[in-house]
């Protein structure tokens, strides 16, 4: 099934339709230690925030096409915080000089009772998997390296198993549509995080979930 590339973006507030302009990479489990000590000293925040999140991931299928996916999210550390509702745009194709990829995003805060609301309008959970790690910010950029775990008995968020030997890396800034700018800005940024680790603007056509 093709999908926009997977973000893992934690809960930390409710945005309604936005732009997210999005670099992606990764860096091995032993480079941790460096690409957040780097982190410190580029971003406004030292000690970065920390999260750990359960992302449940919602399709609906339709007659025809692509099914419709929706992302619900509820924190860990803060079980009595909102759920998140997230919806993420098809990329759009536009500018190739573009340095970021450029969806729509929405995302709104939702009581805990949202998985009941999606299974009662039709949706059906394709897969989940916990999400924790470090939260960056320099200016409106915010930086998210986290590990990605699959969870092996649904809905038991202690039984997991780690997708990988490495941390996802986003780079991200969420703007009203056509301040392009901000992508030269991440640019720079991202130029210097080399070469501890490389984002770059994922092809979606590539992403398969």
């Amino acid at each position: 099934m093709e999908a926009p590339p997977v973000t893992v973006m934690p809960v930390t507030g409710g945005t309604i339709n936005m732009m997210e302009y999005l670099l992606q990479g990764s860096v091995l489990d032993q480079a941790l230690d460096s690409l957040l000590h780097r982190l410190r000293g580029l971003c406004d925040n030292m000690e970065p925030e920390t999260f750990m999140d359960h992302e449940l991931v919602y399709l609906l299928k339709g007659q025809q096409g692509n099914p419709f996916i929706l992302r619900a999210r509820r924190s860990l550390s803060h079980p009595t915080a909102p759920w998140h509702l997230r919806y993420l745009g098809q990329p759009e194709v536009g500018d190739k000089s573009r340095h970021a990829l450029v969806r729509n995003c929405v995302d709104v805060a939702a009581s805990h009772s949202l998985p009941e609301f999606l299974n009662e309008m039709g949706f059906r959970m394709d897969h989940e998997f916990v999400a924790n790690g470090h939260i960056f910010r320099k200016g409106a950029m915010k930086v998210v390296v986290s590990k990605l775990s699959r969870i092996l008995v649904p809905g038991n968020t202690e039984n997991t198993e780690r997708l990988s030997l490495s941390y996802l890396v986003e780079l991200s800034v969420l703007a009203p549509a056509g301040q392009d700018t901000v992508s030269e800005d991440m640019r720079s940024f991202a130029e210097q995080l080399k070469p501890l680790v490389h984002l770059e603007k994922i092809d979606p056509s590539k992403q398969r979930h």
